[in-house]
């Protein structure tokens, strides 16, 4: 009991300090210092009333500013000045004219959440603006248009010094941001490690399999979509400019990664037949536990890049588990002799050489990070802008939104209809001098979803109340302007710096930032707002985004044909480039690139399907999409790639033990057979569920299996593509139940989903 209590301890500090030294809060800080530094430099020339305005610049101008890449920083940060300075003074000029100024506020809002047509990067946009309108609001009424463009000058000050001095931060932090960057996408490796390993454990035989399965499954495919997001970040910092050994090797890294995470799905392989066989137990156990150092080496790793320190070297574990394969040579008998299927003793030293390769790659990252290894970046060096996101601002989200089923549409009408009839009841309540806090309340609740508007909503009003409270304290003991521009700071920096970690935090950062904001900006008079006036304004608003959640609603189901369709697509491309063989005769490195590129956009693809389905799990059951099939097609695209993945394993890393003319004719069959069951042209003619397209096997007749250690592995590569086939037509026949269903809007009550590594 002491030492569990220890060990949670430790593991709550090593949480703490990786979030302290992680680039969220690094990137929070340097916001801070910039608002200290900016408004403190203003107050000192220009005096407190300018300072406040220039805060309001600076606040104003700081929400896109993320970790980015050198190159087309400026370009991210240049819209928010551009747009908010001048509907800043809009709002000015209408600060008496209220009817006006609402006729501005709502077209305004819409057009600023059309800006969520370009994902992310749209985000902050959308929140620039409409931070500028309600700042705007939170000023004392100006007294002529001289004193409108006075504070609108000293606001577009600060949003300016803030531009210069955001670009300047990020290119001194960025050797900073790719280390950080790294040790957090091994952080994501590390869990999803752990949570692969929870699967090495002996079935008990009165235990009910689905049981286990289906949230074991969705914690596998949540975190597989959290790593993807973390890579492609990861992908931005580090695959830019790769002229020194340190930036050489911690793309090595990445890429280190990313071969590690394909052996992570091949290490699922065969494990459920496995699980089934009492007598593999201890196997399993001896696997487990070594699967788990290896994620504990991964995370020690991440903690040193981290603290600045040097990695240890990483143990080779490969001798551990040639013991694990050597413990059990009684079994080897049964895989002496030919078998129409494996052996489970097969089954297991099979699984053994998987971890094996995962434990090569884990030793290779170590050595990678201590400078002990020289990274292969051919590919990366002369194709790094294909892995990266753009950074330029192109028209064509913005033109492919206007028709009426698109989400950023309808989520743009629907934030322009719950901010005028937020406006119209700010008016009407006897507080109304604090319309805006209404009006920001629904800026940060109302997302493009149910759920998410659902999780803000709570977070919001929980994160209201801690916060007002704090500044009501705070405000009624009459500090002076040096210490609310102290706690203004600290609060930018928790606000800005935890809002993709736990908004509850944020959201006790941005009140105290917002009301010490409005503070100030009435020139440093009393507080006049009221604790249960602006819990009020909190709950009004909150209760406005949720519910004009209902109106126009994007549901999940009118979203799902397009990613399923893609999911499938992706999938397909991906199994035609794995499965060619020009990749290992080619004389340059595009096939290499192709393949990278494709595997890539099938996780992307399964990505974005995995957040889609688990969005829906919060919409009302009478417009859910069909949830059994979705986590049945996740499955099964998961158990594809692993499939995938063990093949590509053996023509990289094993060719020498391959029959190449036995090999070329089934890997050409099988790209053709899954481009023919999951591929575009499948897709437009609509395939009958049952039409089975696909041979019993790839081979002219049955293939004996043989121990892979010893012998030839073709026979095993060829049952990877009966599988990887016998997969591609459950893939079709679940995207076409779910399409069905998405059109008809008929219920459905399948099976439940398979389990990843099941056998086909």
């Amino acid at each position: 009991m002491i030492e569990g209590a220890r060990r949670t301890a430790s593991q709550r500090t090593r949480a703490a300090l990786r979030l302290l030294l992680g680039t969220d809060l690094a990137c929070g800080l340097s916001v801070a210092l910039g608002l200290f530094l900016i408004s403190g430099g203003v107050h000192l020339w220009l005096g407190a009333a300018a300072a406040a305005s220039a805060a309001t610049g600076v606040i104003i101008a700081s929400p896109p500013d993320r970790p980015w890449p050198r190159r087309g920083k400026l370009r991210q940060l240049l819209p928010a000045p551009l747009l908010g300075v001048p509907l800043f003074f809009a709002v000015q000029l209408l600060h008496h004219a209220p009817w006006r100024l609402g006729l501005l506020l709502v077209p305004a809002t819409f057009l600023a959440f059309l800006a969520m047509a370009w994902g992310k990067r749209g985000i902050g946009i959308a929140i620039v603006v409409m931070l500028a309108m309600v700042f705007s609001m939170a000023t004392p009424a100006p007294a002529d248009w001289h004193e409108a463009l006075q504070r609108s000058w000293h606001a577009a000050l600060g949003a300016a010094l803030y531009v210069v001095y955001a670009t300047l931060m990020n290119l001194a932090l960025n050797a900073r941001y790719r280390v950080q960057a790294m040790a957090e996408l091994l952080l994501a490796l590390a869990a999803l490690m752990r949570t692969e390993a929870r699967q090495f454990t002996a079935r008990d035989e009165s235990s009910d399999v689905r049981e286990v399965a289906r949230p074991l499954l969705g914690l596998l495919l949540r975190q597989q979509a959290a790593l993807a997001d973390q890579q492609q970040a990861t992908r931005d910092l580090v695959f830019e400019s790769l002229r020194t050994p340190r930036r050489q090797r911690l793309a090595g890294m990445l890429l280190t990664v990313l071969e590690m995470r394909d052996h992570l799905l091949a290490s699922e392989l065969d494990l459920e037949t496995l699980r089934s066989h009492p007598r593999q137990a201890p196997v399993l156990a001896a696997l487990r536990e070594l699967f788990e150092a290896m994620a504990q080496d991964v995370e020690d790793l991440a903690d040193a890049m981290l603290a600045f320190r040097t990695p240890a070297p990483i143990p080779d574990r490969r001798a551990q588990l040639g013991a694990i394969r050597a413990g059990h040579a009684e079994e080897t008998h049964e895989a002496a002799a030919p078998t129409a299927g494996p052996s489970p003793a097969m089954l297991a030293r099979g699984l053994a050489n998987r971890l094996g390769h995962l434990n090569d790659e884990t030793v290779r990252l170590a050595a990678l990070a201590r400078g002990d290894a020289a990274p292969d970046l051919a590919i990366v060096r002369a194709h790094w802008r294909l892995f990266v996101s753009p950074t330029d601002w192109s028209l064509a989200p913005f033109l492919a939104l206007w028709r009426w089923d698109a989400p950023p549409l309808r989520h743009a009408i629907r934030a322009a209809l719950a901010l005028g009839a937020g406006y119209l009841v700010a008016l009407a309540m006897p507080w109304g001098s604090h319309d805006y806090w209404i009006l920001l309340t629904i800026v940060v609740v109302l997302r493009g979803s149910l759920a998410q508007t659902l999780e803000r909503r709570n977070q919001r009003v929980a994160g209201t109340l801690a916060g007002c409270v704090l500044a009501v304290a705070l405000l009624a003991s009459h500090p002076g302007a040096g210490e609310l521009l102290l706690v203004m700071s600290f609060a930018q920096a928790i606000a800005h710096g935890m809002a993709v970690r736990n908004y509850t935090v944020t959201a006790v950062g941005a009140t105290v930032l917002g009301l010490v904001q409005a503070h100030m900006l009435f020139a440093g008079a009393s507080p006049t707002f009221a604790l249960f006036e602006r819990i009020g304004d909190t709950l009004i608003g909150a209760g406005l985004a949720w519910a004009f959640c209902y109106v126009l609603p994007s549901w999940e189901r009118t979203q799902l044909p397009a990613l399923v369709r893609r999911t499938l697509a992706a999938q397909s491309r991906h199994a035609r480039l794995a499965l060619a063989l020009g990749q290992q005769h080619a004389v340059d490195s595009r096939p290499e690139l192709d393949w990278r590129l494709a595997r890539r956009e099938a996780f992307d693809a399964l990505s974005a399907l995995v957040q889609a389905t688990q969005r829906a799990l919060s919409e009302p059951r009478a417009v859910q999409p069909p949830l059994e099939y979705l986590q049945r097609l996740q499955a099964h695209c998961y158990q594809l790639l692993a499939q995938l993945s063990a093949v590509k394993s053996m023509l990289l890393l094993r060719q020498d033990r391959l029959q190449r003319e036995a090999i070329e004719g089934p890997l050409a069959r099988a790209a053709t057979h899954i481009e023919a069951a999951i591929g575009s042209a499948a897709q437009q003619t609509g395939q009958a569920l049952q039409d089975d397209t696909a041979p019993a096997s790839l081979a002219a007749g049955p293939v004996p299996l043989l121990d892979p250690f010893d012998n030839d592995i073709t026979p095993w590569l060829l049952r990877r593509l009966d599988l990887a086939v016998g997969l591609a037509g459950q893939l079709r026949d679940d995207a076409a139940r779910i399409l069905q269903h998405t059109a008809s809007g008929l219920p459905d009550s399948p099976s439940p989903p398979a389990r990843p590594g099941t056998a086909a």
